[in-house]
C-alpha cells in the first residue's frame, strides 16, 4: 500500500504571485512523497514553465473592392494637352499647384463632367463623332438637345432652325425647301446674308442624309461656300470632315452603349404648337417614352427645360423621370431696366427674393434642380469671386445646382463675355478674368463654393481633369 501527496499546485501558485509581468520563466518543483509500508521516499520532478506577454498587433490590409463599370468606364479616360495648358496659364497659388500635380492622372469619368452637345469646341455639335470624343474625355453625362421633324420624329439639335448654320443643308437639294433660302450679302451696302433652314422644314429620312459642321455662318458672305466658312479662329474644321446626325432614340443607343448617363433638353419649338395636331404635351411625353422604350433607369436621365410647363407635366405625368428634372432657369431674363419695375438680370441675380416665382415656390412645386447659367452663381466681393446671392437662395431652399457652359467663351484675355459677366467688370469691380487658365478659378468656386453637381462644358476634358483631380466621386 502507498499513498501520494502532490505539493505542485501550492509551490507553483506561490512561484507565479512573484513573477514578472513582462516575461516569466518559473521553475516548478513538483514533490511527491510516496508512502510504503517499509519506508518513505521523496522524489522532485523538474518542471519549467515559460510565460510571455500576449501582444496583439491590428494591421491595415487593402482590400481591392472590385465594380463592374461599363467599357470605358474604368480609369482609362484621355484629357489630353489642353487643361494642363490651362493650368500652366492659372495665376501662381494653392489652387493651381494642387490642379499641377495631377498631370499625370488617373482620369476618371465623373457625372460632374457634363457634355454640352458632346464637345462642340473641337467637333460638330450633337454629332456622333462629338458625343464618342466627349465620352472618351471623361464626361459620365451627355447632352442630345431634342426637337422635331415635318414628320414629328425626335432628332438631336440645339435648335429647332439652325441647320442652316449646324449643317451641310445650304449646299445640298434641300436648300429649298428651308423656311428662308439663302440670300447672299450685300458687303457694299452693310447688307447681311440671310438663311433659315428648320428641322420642321423636312422629313426624318431627309434630315438624315445631311452632315453636321462646326455651328457657324459668315454674315457677309457672298456665296453658299462663303456663308458656311464662318467657324471662329479659336474653334477648328479639323475634325469636321465627318458629322453624323443622329435621332433621339440613337443618341440614347449610342449614349447607354457608352455608359454614359442622360440629359435631353426638351427645346422650344420654333413653330407654332400645336404642329400638325402635335401639341407640346404630346411632344414633352414623346421624349420621355423613348428613354422608357429603351428600357432606360429613370435615375440615369436628367430632363430639361426652359418652359416650366414641360417641368410640371413631367412631375405630375412622369413622377420617376420628374424627380430630377432640371429647370433651366431663365428668370433672370424676366425683368429689364425697361419693365415697369426698373430690375435688371443683375439685380435680379443679387436679389433673388424678387425673383418670380421665388426658390421656395419652385421647391414646394416640386423641381428639385434648377441650371441656371455661370455667371449667376457668382459675383465679386472685395477682390474675391464668391457665390452671388441667387446661389444662396437656391442652396437655402435646398435646390440641386448644374449650370452651363465652360469653354464656350473663345480667349479669356478679353474677360470671357457673357458667361463671365458677374466677375469680368462688365456690371462692378475691375474684373478678375484676365487669361485662359482663369477657366479652372470659376470651376472651382463653382465646385467647392457654390456646390453645384455638374457643370455643362463645350470640352469635358477640363471639367474631368478637375473632378479627378479633386476626387469626385466616379460614375458608376
Amino acid at each position: 500500500m502507498k499513498k501520494v501527496t502532490s505539493l505542485s499546485a501550492v509551490i507553483a501558485a506561490l512561484l507565479l504571485a512573484g513573477c514578472d509581468d513582462d516575461k516569466t520563466e518559473v521553475v516548478e518543483v513538483e514533490k511527491a512523497v510516496v508512502t510504503t509500508d517499509t519506508q518513505t521516499q521523496v522524489v522532485e520532478v523538474e518542471k519549467t514553465i515559460v510565460v510571455t506577454d500576449t501582444i496583439t498587433e491590428i494591421k491595415t490590409i487593402e482590400v481591392p473592392v472590385v465594380v463592374e463599370v461599363p467599357a470605358g468606364g474604368a480609369n482609362n479616360m484621355q484629357v489630353g494637352t489642353r487643361p494642363d495648358f490651362l493650368v500652366q496659364d492659372m495665376d501662381e497659388g494653392e489652387l493651381k499647384d494642387k490642379l499641377a500635380q495631377c498631370s499625370n492622372g488617373p482620369f476618371y469619368k465623373t457625372d460632374f463632367s457634363i457634355g454640352h452637345r458632346g464637345a462642340p469646341m473641337q467637333f460638330p455639335e450633337h454629332t456622333k463623332e462629338s458625343y464618342l470624343a466627349a465620352a472618351k474625355m471623361g464626361a459620365g453625362i451627355l447632352e442630345c438637345d431634342v426637337t422635331f421633324t415635318k414628320d414629328k420624329e425626335l432628332v438631336c439639335r440645339h435648335s429647332q432652325c439652325d441647320l442652316h448654320t449646324t449643317t451641310n443643308i445650304l449646299e445640298t437639294d434641300l436648300a429649298q425647301k428651308c423656311s428662308t433660302p439663302f440670300v447672299p450679302a450685300d458687303p457694299e451696302n452693310g447688307v447681311v446674308a440671310q438663311a433659315k433652314c428648320c428641322t420642321s422644314d423636312i422629313t426624318l429620312a431627309e434630315f438624315m442624309t445631311l452632315e453636321g459642321k462646326m455651328d457657324a455662318a459668315n454674315s457677309m458672305g457672298t456665296t453658299v461656300e462663303e456663308y458656311m466658312n464662318g467657324t471662329s479662329n479659336w474653334r477648328t474644321d479639323l475634325y469636321a470632315s465627318r458629322g453624323t446626325l443622329m435621332t433621339h432614340a440613337e443618341s440614347i443607343a449610342l449614349f447607354k452603349e457608352l455608359g454614359t448617363k442622360m440629359t435631353p433638353e426638351l427645346k422650344s419649338p420654333s413653330v407654332t404648337m400645336p404642329f400638325e395636331g402635335f401639341s407640346q404635351q404630346d411632344y414633352a411625353q414623346k421624349m420621355i417614352d423613348e428613354y422608357k422604350a429603351a428600357g432606360v433607369d429613370p435615375k440615369h436621365v436628367w430632363a430639361q427645360s426652359f418652359n416650366r410647363d414641360d417641368i410640371n407635366y413631367w412631375i405630375a405625368q412622369n413622377p420617376q423621370f420628374g424627380a430630377q428634372a432640371v429647370y433651366l432657369d431663365d428668370r433672370y431674363e424676366a425683368q429689364t431696366a425697361e419693365n415697369e419695375k426698373g430690375v435688371t438680370p443683375q439685380q435680379l441675380v443679387n436679389n433673388p427674393e424678387l425673383l418670380a416665382p421665388t426658390m421656395a415656390e419652385l421647391a414646394a412645386d416640386g423641381v428639385k434642380i434648377i441650371a441656371p447659367p455661370m455667371w449667376v452663381l457668382v459675383t465679386e466681393e472685395n477682390g474675391e469671386m464668391v457665390p452671388s446671392a441667387y446661389a444662396k437662395a437656391a442652396r437655402d431652399a435646398g435646390l440641386g445646382i448644374i449650370t452651363w457652359t465652360l469653354e464656350r467663351s473663345g480667349h479669356l484675355a478679353a474677360g470671357g463675355g457673357w458667361y463671365y459677366q458677374s466677375v469680368n467688370g462688365a456690371h462692378r469691380g475691375e474684373g478678375m478674368i484676365n487669361n485662359d487658365g482663369d477657366t479652372f478659378k470659376l470651376l472651382d468656386v463653382l465646385a467647392k463654393d457654390v456646390g453645384v453637381m455638374g457643370v455643362f462644358s463645350d470640352w469635358p476634358a477640363t471639367t474631368t481633369y478637375y473632378a479627378s483631380c479633386m476626387g469626385m466621386p466616379a460614375s458608376i
